[in-house]
């Protein structure tokens, strides 16, 4: 009960729940189907395109999953323009430069 409470209060929309056990597997629209379809999509990349995937970078694929999951009904033209929006301003280092280490 209490990990219900906490994530009520992190998602704006709410959080609800179904209840499997008592045959309970959707109402109005609250279901699990959503949840299980970005899952789905997550295992089908990291399977069919990245086979293998660090802990350390976990998060990073994942938040690539998350792009494509809210971006689904977008055109691909319109999905690009994002996320080159989306890069904006942010610079992709995997280490400091030597110049900066050496100073």
């Amino acid at each position: 009960m209490a990990i219900l409470l906490r994530l009520e209060r992190e998602f704006a929309g709410g959080h609800e729940t179904v209840n499997h056990g008592s045959g309970e597997y959707s109402r109005g629209d609250v279901y699990t189907n959503t949840a299980e379809s970005f899952f789905a999509l997550i295992k089908r990349g990291m399977y069919g395109t990245f086979h293998a995937v660090s802990k350390k970078h976990l998060h990073r694929y994942v938040n690539e999953f998350v792009f494509r999951w809210n971006t689904r009904k977008a055109e691909d033209g319109q999905r690009v323009a994002k996320a080159v929006w989306a890069c904006e301003g942010k610079r992709l280092m995997y280490g400091q430069p030597a110049s900066l280490l050496a100073g």
